[in-house]
């Protein structure tokens, strides 16, 4: 009994972690993005956006929520997106660009194995 104890206490530590870092880097990109977005801040910038999307594929997987789950999720909500003329899709076609990029990277992760 007191090991689970210790193990649900440490699952809820690192969980209040993984919320902290997720403000964090929300707030580090909010600040970055009040100077607009410039060549030279690129990069700063796409790490940041790269460590928001690994926190909260970590706190899903803490909350009990396992990868396959999100991924297919976001694939439905990029599907509806199409289907629905979303905004972004119509301005921009950034939701079919996405969801070809997931598929793409899909495929190649598969035929690595």
């Amino acid at each position: 009994m007191r090991d689970r104890e210790i193990d649900i206490t440490r699952n809820i530590r690192m969980i209040n972690w993984l919320k902290s870092e997720l403000l964090t880097d929300v707030a580090s990109l909010f600040k970055s993005l009040v100077n607009g977005v410039k060549e030279d801040a690129l990069d700063a910038l796409a790490e940041t956006v790269s460590n928001l999307v690994i926190i909260c594929y970590l706190l899903a997987k803490r909350l009990g929520i396992n990868y396959q789950t999100i991924d297919l999720k976001m694939e439905s909500k990029l599907k509806l997106g199409i289907i629905e003329g979303h905004e972004i899709e119509k301005a921009y076609g950034d939701l079919s660009a996405l969801s070809k990029h997931i598929n793409n990277s899909r495929d190649l992760h598969n035929k690595k194995r």
